[in-house]
């Protein structure tokens, strides 16, 4: 029995090793400057930050767009493009629409191979081509019916100004799948989108959450092909009108249709969807609502039939900072607090280093995966304020627990050079690329977590602080505007400058903790500046002593050959 329960870990924590990414939702009733707000860490050990550009730009008719995958970059082929597709800078375009995601794999069976668009394509192609939530959901369901889909399960975020929706999609398998009439489904994939209610919030961490959903009554809940004809501002569910159907011929539900459950059906919860996936929410959930306590036992994989929620009121109104404030959890103030048992070492270092599971006299064991990560190739918080002045994608790159945010308008025409593509790769370092430049920072204060994360926040907080100021500031600046590109062209230039600041701040960063903990000793300062002795000198630095716990750790395990003894005359 232990053995077999084993093998469920590990199984559970080698998906949540690949998929591992965190989304929050903000509606805009829930925000503190009403606007939809979508956080989205983009978490893979092979993954590099940096911030994509897609200029606006008008097609020929005929013109055709070469796909890649977005993980791999293979070629997958080419679809047509439209007349006219809009900016786009990292994951939002000039409109403030914004779009992130989740992978939850789901049943592997249904990955189709032969479609053309992956889920991270889909994510910019989209984002070129609509301007609000509802359009980007028509885009997304028309481009996989049309090209096919070739990724696994997956969580979208999408967001504009007015409103925020989940939408839920898994593929439909390379196989054959017939329906009741002998008739094969069509390619593409199937899905379900809802709409977050106003004034309350959200999230996905790569666990499917939408469960069920009312049914087409033609107003608050459509179908595609209801949709297609007329989106009405009342359609609170949108689904692909096989979904149930498809699942009923695979085998997956036998049921009435009323009880169907999209996740239930096609990404069952298990331990690891609980405990590695959608414990990230519910942490989440637990710091803004006052109710969330009696789901603890499921965010800890120990009650899987006590769902969350998919959406809660929070208990004040949230800002940027709040959310940022999410996306640096390591579960801190719960029983899964990964600051605190002998894995985080005598400092405090609320991480793990890979295989998230591991086994000890035939019993399996498991490192906790919260929101904050060492592996994050880039995150953000966008806020979707109004279309082109009001957009502003709130980025990042390496750990966003010691990383910063950085403002950059989405109507920009350019990516900062410390973000730009091209600038260094996961394999290529480079001194100007603000991936390389966090990951320095953060990797030097793993080893001396407590001391040196403080140092780090303390900057951390004073360019964010600032920068939102800023960005109040230079939205009525820029509404003052007679014209969209003079308003492109101020904004750019605001994006570009602090992105300057960033790094320059950063720098120093990197030097003062170099010079303060060198050889793990922790230099003394006076009057923001480190001592010196009368003669200039460096004085001797502090070297505080292990905690009594990590004592007693070592003399438990060697104390007999590390004891002192007394030399007897």
């Amino acid at each position: 029995m232990k053995k077999i329960f084993t093998t469920v870990i590990l199984a559970c924590a080698a998906a949540c090793q690949v998929f591992a990414c965190t989304n929050f939702i903000v509606t805009r009733g829930a925000s503190k400057s009403g606007a939809c707000l979508v956080s989205y860490s983009a978490d893979s050990h092979v993954l590099y930050g940096e911030l994509y550009h897609y200029p606006a730009a008008t097609h020929e008719k005929g013109a055709m767009r070469k796909v890649y995958e977005w993980d791999s970059k293979k070629f997958l082929g080419e679809i047509p493009e439209p007349e006219e597709t809009y900016n786009v800078i990292g994951n939002m375009n000039e409109h403030a629409l914004a779009i992130g995601e989740t992978t939850f794999g789901g049943r592997h069976e249904l990955h189709d191979t032969l479609g053309l668009l992956d889920y991270g394509s889909l994510i910019y192609i989209t984002l070129q081509r609509a301007k609000t939530v509802r359009e980007a959901i028509k885009t997304i369901a028309n481009l996989i019916e049309k090209h096919g889909y070739c990724s696994e399960g997956e969580s979208f975020s999408i967001a504009d100004p007015n409103e925020a929706w989940i939408f839920e999609m898994v593929g439909k398998s390379s196989r054959e799948v017939k329906n009741a009439k002998g008739k094969p489904f069509a390619k593409g994939a199937v899905w379900v989108a809802v709409r977050i209610p106003d004034g309350y919030v959200s999230g996905h961490a790569n666990q499917a959450r939408i469960q069920t959903f009312p049914l087409a009554d033609g107003k608050k809940s459509i179908t595609a092909k209801q949709m297609n004809k007329n989106f009405p501002p009342s359609a609170e569910v949108v689904y692909a009108d096989d979904v149930i159907e498809f699942a009923r011929a695979c085998g997956y539900f036998s049921g009435a249709d009323k009880d169907f459950s999209f996740s239930d059906t096609y990404n069952p919860v298990d331990f690891g969807g609980a405990r590695f996936c959608d414990a990230r929410v519910w942490s989440f959930f637990k710091d803004v609502n006052d109710e969330m306590q009696p789901y603890l036992d499921y965010a800890m994989g120990h009650n899987l039939k006590r769902r969350m929620p998919l959406y809660v009121k929070p208990n004040r109104k949230l800002g940027v900072d709040d959310i940022a404030a999410a996306m640096r959890d390591h579960y801190e103030d719960t029983p899964m607090n990964m600051r605190t048992d002998v894995g985080a070492g005598a400092y405090a270092c609320p991480y793990r280093w890979r295989p998230m599971s591991w086994e000890l006299d035939s019993i399996g064991y498991i490192h906790e995966r919260a929101t904050a990560t060492q592996q994050t190739g880039f995150w953000f918080v966008a806020e979707s304020r109004a279309p082109r002045t009001g957009g502003v994608l709130w980025f990042g790159v390496d750990d966003a627990a010691t990383s910063c945010l950085t403002p950059i308008f989405s109507c920009s025409t350019e990516a900062p050079k410390c973000f730009a593509v091209g600038n260094g790769d996961m394999l290529t370092y480079s001194p100007t690329a603000a991936f390389w430049l966090f990951n320095r920072v953060t990797n030097f204060a793993y080893s001396r977590y407590d001391a040196m994360s403080a140092d780090i926040i303390k900057v951390q907080r004073e360019l964010e602080e600032e920068s939102l100021e800023v960005v109040d500031l230079a939205i009525r600046q820029a509404q003052e505007l007679p014209s969209p590109d003079q308003q492109a062209a101020m904004l750019t230039e605001l994006s570009v400058s602090r992105a300057e600041k960033l790094m320059a701040r950063w720098q120093q960063l990197d030097a003062y903790l170099l010079v303060k903990y060198i050889d793990g000793n922790i230099k003394k300062e006076k009057d923001g500046a480190f001592e010196r002795t009368v003669n200039g000198a460096c004085p001797m630095p502090a070297q505080p002593q292990l905690p009594e716990k990590f004592r007693r750790i070592i003399v438990n395990d060697n104390g007999e050959t590390l004891k002192e003894w007394k030399a007897e005359n």
